[in-house]
């Protein structure tokens, strides 16, 4: 079964920057798509950002276009968090499943496997 591994997160200030890491525990993505999710405290997980298994498509949630940037290789993916704000400040997840189509979008899909989660702050 699939585990996936959060690394990357902390606290930094505000109009900083981020960077994300999604890693398998012992197999290769080859075959999955992948999502970033994230919870704010009292709240329904939010779709962040989603790349197709190839790597040839994404997609952003309205709140973070323009700020965050996915992005893969063989290892793991990425998300790269540019102008952070305090709002961004939620338990990040990454999410995993091999795709059946495009359909509605990745933000949209269900996905499989889940990470745990790690913390990102933003705060003066």
């Amino acid at each position: 079964q699939l585990q996936l591994v959060e690394s990357g997160g902390g606290l930094v200030q505000p109009g900083g920057s981020l960077r994300l890491s999604c890693a398998p525990s012992e197999f290769t993505f080859e075959y999955y798509a992948v999502a970033w999710f994230r919870q704010f405290p009292g709240k329904e997980r939010e779709a962040v950002s989603c790349i197709s298994d190839t790597g040839g498509r994404t997609d952003y949630g309205d709140s973070v276009k323009g700020r965050f940037a996915i992005s893969r290789d063989n290892a793991a993916v990425y998300l790269q968090m540019n102008s952070l704000e305090p709002e961004d400040t939620a338990i990040y997840y990454c999410a995993a499943v091999v795709p059946t189509g495009w359909g509605p979008g990745c933000l949209k899909w269900i996905y499989e496997y889940w990470g745990q989660g790690i913390q990102v702050t933003v705060s003066s």
